[in-house]
């Protein structure tokens, strides 16, 4: 049998050590992982009570956008029209949409772009259309929708979210019956 050479003997003998190293490191590790698991989550608790770089923010329940959407669809149907309604959250994510009977196809993604676009700005999308002209590019955001028809929902004068109203003949109206939806949520 050959005999390892002096290099060889150091190699190996400290790929050893590294290894019986790293296995105590891990028993260690997992030993300390064990015994801290029941003091976490009360720093956790400490740490969320402390913490200064959060906020709150307001949001419509359900309950609320679906009345909203209702009263919006209830004061198209008085004036024989056929529209969608959509009502966004202040982030922009769908919280209800109702097709009236009768809807265009293209009504359903107009009233959610509408809606998007209204609490974006927090303004109505028929004021939005006009700024248009000083600042053409605003229309290749994606996800907007310059027409009139959309309204903001706000709260202690911050939006909350968008009502978005689609197929009536003209912006005029889409936009009355998303104020009428507006107005329902201050009854």
């Amino acid at each position: 049998m050959k005999k390892a050479s002096s290099r060889t003997r150091v190699v190996t003998g400290g790929a050893l050590a590294a290894a019986i190293a790293l296995g105590g490191f891990g028993a260690y590790s997992a030993s300390a992982t064990d015994e801290d698991t029941t003091a976490a989550p009360a720093a956790a608790a400490k740490a969320d009570a402390k913490n200064k770089n959060t906020t709150r923010s307001t949001h419509l329940t359900i309950e609320a956008a679906t009345k909203a959407a209702q009263a919006t669809l209830d004061a198209a149907e008085k004036e024989n029209q056929r529209v969608s309604v959509a009502v966004v959250d202040r982030n922009g994510n769908t919280i209800v949409t109702l097709r009236g009977d009768g809807a265009g196809p293209q009504s359903y993604e107009a009233a959610q772009k509408k809606a998007y676009t209204a609490v974006s700005w927090n303004a109505p999308t028929s004021e939005l259309a006009k700024r248009l002209t000083n600042a053409p590019t605003l229309k290749d955001i994606p996800g907007t929708l310059f027409l009139g028809g959309g309204a903001p929902v706000t709260a202690k004068g911050a939006p909350i979210a968008g009502i978005g109203v689609a197929g009536a003949p003209s912006g005029d109206l889409d936009e009355k019956f998303a104020q009428a939806g507006v107005a329902s949520l201050g009854k």
